[in-house]
């Protein structure tokens, strides 16, 4: 992290060694994983414009970028059009974004009545227009600002940061078609595909997506690591209406905002912890999978890259982003292991693996799927009996909390915490509103308990007869969404096919068709995995998926895709998959043809629609049943539409390609200036030796970024690039025959990395008896640091600890940092302390100073007995007024003392 001085940021040297002990040579960014959190966080304020936005967007890329440090390559992918496939999942997700946004403002509206009339206090409401998050799509005005403002980053980067000295960028933005993760593999196989590859590439890919893991193993490549942001639950909202902390919408009451400290300074400091991040090694995930995978006596070579990939395609059934998963396969009850272990018992009749190379041996692939359908009715009722269980469980729990409950027990905030609970406390929010809420809540119970078993007479008065009997079930149960399909019971298929096909299991023709069209979807998914798009075109044209046991006579299915398929334009697929209340952003009459009546293709966008829970308890789990877009019937309506657009629509609606950049330093600038020289239009090849091996053509760019001439800032807040000396260039991959395969295995001359897990005959040929010391990081040489007993104590009182207990001093200003005016003298040969403790965690090297929402408040009196060094810290506070670290630790801002003794006096 930045270091803080004076309320300026000095920037991180990124040229200088990793601190996390690795060094990376390619670091790939999925960006549309960084666009939305920084377009619509869930956890702080959401940016006031779209400028802001950009920035938090650069932001957290140089953040990404002071952990990962590439040498060689920094790839920026952002979501372009998608496959036909992937658009229904696409056109499901934003149909259901726009209803529920209409739905939350609409809610938020009415609460806000009901509390203004009450007469509550709300602050004025914003006069803000909705964000949009479906504008986050190939096409829309905001894609193509994004696009330039990040050329505009990149070169700013290269100009100024020594990090980016030698690197090459490649920026895909939302013009290329294809999705962000799939670009980036696209160009991992077609470089990994070239002499002049580095078979030991570093490769480093940050991103969310659990089917990044499945990408990463896809590539077979040694070195392979994934970041991605750690996931905290239940991480504290400030409530929409009235902007505190400590409820939501649904509860706010409306009450006046307590005052943060004296004069009120603290009131816009939002508790906030900055985002952390954690890395995934798929070379350790490799470790245990070949542990997992390894069988013996098989009647064929074991080769442990091709189960590996046969791994990742068993995965596809559990769920993908193109398929449907399969009624009886649920990850959460551990349907991984259980394919696993089919698979490990029926390979040795298949005489070999499910897949090569990304393409599927169906035949093979039919003796796993029935040997899963075997077990399918016993899944069904183990589910059944599960879930009863556990209804059970928490009846009896409920109960028994009852039973044993005290008159009284503080919510929320000040609710008792276990003995033992090592989680640093929070300081308390917002407490009148608090004490509000349990007041009611105390008042409620005793109003509802005070005459249990008093029922009314037909006049209104009370009747001492008896109370009305309970129902059987508990009062406080949530209520069961009704399932008509009873999989637990017989005739389960049936029911069915006729609940969700409406169609009879009998109709054997129709249930082959929905299974060939299943079938041909894993081998769509897999062949996308390992060789790319094999067809633009195709889709799975049913919401729901077949049973196992329907997988009989595959093995003779057709699963070729037709040839030469090409994607959509930009804003057609914005037609695809846009609903009516995102239609702003399309032309005027095109989005018409969204909204009015007598549109052709009107049905395509229902302004209400059905979400069949499907089993599962909450609607976000469902399934939004929309109709299928007609890809025909589309493009007829769009034809006479077409000649309205501008042409800066026309310009949008283009599909475009990469584009590289290089800082003046790197070896291929000379190369590229020369070609904007000489005005050669025709494509050259890269060279690869001045650029780490990388392969490819190179095309003049109409918009380029020019040495000496200034890149215009498209943020107003940022400033021009009047010395640029940074230049871009269009860049195309490799290009092969469209039959061309490329081959899933390990490249010649790749090292294995060392092994991190634990050798099965460790206590076998461990003579001397050592206790196996698990590798912590990337660095399996890293000597751990030993420190007495005192030396812990120390730490304890000068250091705050963000994942442990806070010392009983943690939050005394640490010893000779800060321009402390508390430091000790210094004994002869003596270091000081936060030295000694430089090396210790450097992963604790992310973090700044303990946020004041974190910090332990420290009682000023009434406390336990002061030490003398403590008493000497507030002698000397009462000679240091005008000094901003006081008991409360360094802080950004300055602190008056009575502020702080009156922070004290309230605690």
């Amino acid at each position: 992290q930045a270091k803080e001085c004076n309320g300026i940021k000095a920037p991180i040297d990124t040229s200088k060694p990793n601190p996390n002990e690795v060094e990376f040579d390619n670091l790939y960014l999925d960006m549309n994983g960084i666009i939305h959190p920084c377009t619509h966080p869930e956890d702080k304020p959401a940016p006031k414009n779209e400028d802001e936005m950009m920035v938090a967007i650069f932001e957290y890329i140089d953040r990404i970028f002071n952990i990962v440090r590439p040498r060689r390559l920094l790839y920026m992918a952002i979501d372009g059009v998608a496959p036909r496939a992937k658009m229904n999942q696409q056109r499901s997700r934003r149909f259901r974004a726009s209803k529920e946004g209409m739905e939350a403002a609409e809610e938020k509206q009415k609460i806000r009545q009901e509390i203004l009339a009450k007469g509550g206090i709300l602050p004025p409401e914003e006069v803000k227009e909705r964000f949009d998050s479906n504008c986050i799509t190939p096409g829309t005005e905001f894609m193509d600002n994004l696009a330039k403002c990040l050329r505009y980053y990149i070169a700013d980067r290269l100009n100024s940061d020594p990090g980016w000295k030698n690197l090459t960028v490649i920026l895909s933005d939302a013009s290329a078609p294809g999705e962000g993760e799939h670009k980036i593999m696209d160009y991992i196989r077609r470089q990994r595909a070239q002499p002049n590859h580095d078979p030991n590439t570093h490769h480093c890919l940050c991103g969310a997506d659990a089917d990044l893991i499945m990408l990463g193993l896809a590539t077979h490549e040694p070195n392979f690591t994934i970041i991605r942001e750690e996931f905290k639950p239940n991480k504290p909202k400030p409530c929409a209406l009235c902007n505190q902390m400590g409820h939501e919408v649904k509860d706010c009451q409306g009450l006046p905002r307590e005052k943060q400290g004296k004069h009120d300074q603290f009131a816009d400091s939002l508790p906030f912890a900055e985002q952390e991040f954690i890395f995934i090694r798929l070379c350790v995930l490799r470790e245990y999978l070949e542990r997992e995978l390894t069988m013996a006596s098989l009647p064929f070579t074991f080769d442990f890259e091709r189960s590996v990939d046969d791994w990742v395609f068993m995965c596809f059934f559990v769920g993908n982003d193109f398929l449907p998963h399969l009624p009886s396969l649920e990850i959460r009850e551990g349907a991984i292991d259980r394919l696993v272990n089919i698979y490990k018992n029926v390979v040795h009749k298949t005489g070999g693996y499910l897949t090569e190379s990304g393409f599927v041996n169906l035949q093979r692939v039919q003796m796993i799927m029935l040997a899963v359908g075997e077990v399918e009715d016993s899944i069904f009722k183990k589910r059944k009996d599960d879930d009863d269980n556990f209804k059970r469980r928490q009846k009896e729990k409920r109960k028994r909390m009852k039973r044993d409950q005290p008159s009284f027990i503080p919510g929320g905030q000040f609710s008792p915490q276990a003995l033992g609970n090592r989680s640093s406390p929070q300081a308390i929010s917002n407490p009148r509103q608090a004490a509000f809420e349990m007041r009611m809540h105390d008042r409620q119970n005793s109003t509802t308990s005070s005459s249990p078993n008093t029922s009314l007479t037909s006049d209104g008065s009370p009747s001492l007869a008896g109370g009305i009997k309970r129902k059987a079930e508990d009062s406080d149960s949530e209520p069961e969404p009704e399932d008509n399909i009873r999989l637990w019971e017989t005739g389960w298929k049936q029911r069915y096919y006729k609940n969700k096909f409406d169609v009879d299991a009998s109709d054997e023709k129709f249930r082959r068709k929905v299974v060939q069209s299943y079938v041909e979807g894993l081998c769509w998914v897999l062949r996308y995995y390992y060789q790319g798009c094999a067809s633009w075109n195709w889709y799975y044209p049913f919401h729901y998926a077949p049973f196992a046991s329907d997988f009989e006579g595959i093995a003779d299915m057709p699963s070729d895709f037709e040839k030469g398929s090409k994607p959509f334009k930009p804003l057609e697929q914005l037609m695809g998959v846009f609903p009516a209340a995102s239609g702003n952003f399309l032309p005027p009459t095109w989005r018409k043809l969204m909204t009015d009546p007598e549109s052709s293709i009107i049905d395509f966008y229902p302004e209400d629609f059905a979400i069949d829970l499907n089993g599962k308890k909450y609607a976000w789990q469902g399934v939004a049943l929309l109709p299928f877009v007609d890809e025909r019937r589309l493009r007829a309506a769009l034809e006479e539409v077409y000649p309205d657009l501008t042409p800066e629509e026309s310009r949008r609606n283009s599909l475009g390609g990469d584009v590289l950049f290089v800082g003046k330093h790197h070896p291929l600038c000379d190369f590229i200036v020369e070609q904007y020289k000489t005005k050669n239009t025709e494509p050259v090849d890269m060279p690869p030796e001045l650029c780490h091996g990388i392969q490819g053509k190179l095309t003049l760019n109409e918009n380029a970024v020019l040495p000496d001439q200034t890149v215009e800032s498209p943020v107003p807040m940022l400033r021009d690039l009047a010395q640029n000396s940074a230049v871009s260039i269009s860049f195309k991959d490799p290009q092969f025959d469209e039959d061309f395969v490329f081959k899933a295995i390990v490249l010649p001359g790749a090292k294995k990395p060392a092994p991190v897990l634990k050798p099965g005959d460790w206590e076998k040929t461990n003579n001397d008896g050592r206790p196996w010391r698990p590798q912590l990081g990337f660095n399996r040489d890293r000597k751990p640091v030993h420190l007495d007993q005192s030396a812990f104590r120390t730490l304890g009182h000068t250091m705050p600890r963000a994942r442990g207990m806070p010392g009983m001093y943690a939050n005394a200003v640490p010893l000779g940092t800060y321009g402390s005016p508390y430091t000790r003298p210094l004994l002869s040969g003596q270091q000081q302390i936060p030295k000694l403790l430089s090396n210790l965690r450097p992963q604790e090297s992310w973090r700044g100073p303990t946020p004041l929402f974190q910090q332990t408040p420290q009682r000023t009196a009434g406390a336990a007995p002061l030490l003398a060094w403590n008493r000497m810290l507030q002698s000397q506070n009462q000679y240091q007024p005008s000094q901003y670290q006081g008991l409360g630790g360094p802080m950004s801002y300055p602190q008056r003392p009575e502020d702080r003794m009156d922070r004290g006096r309230q605690v």
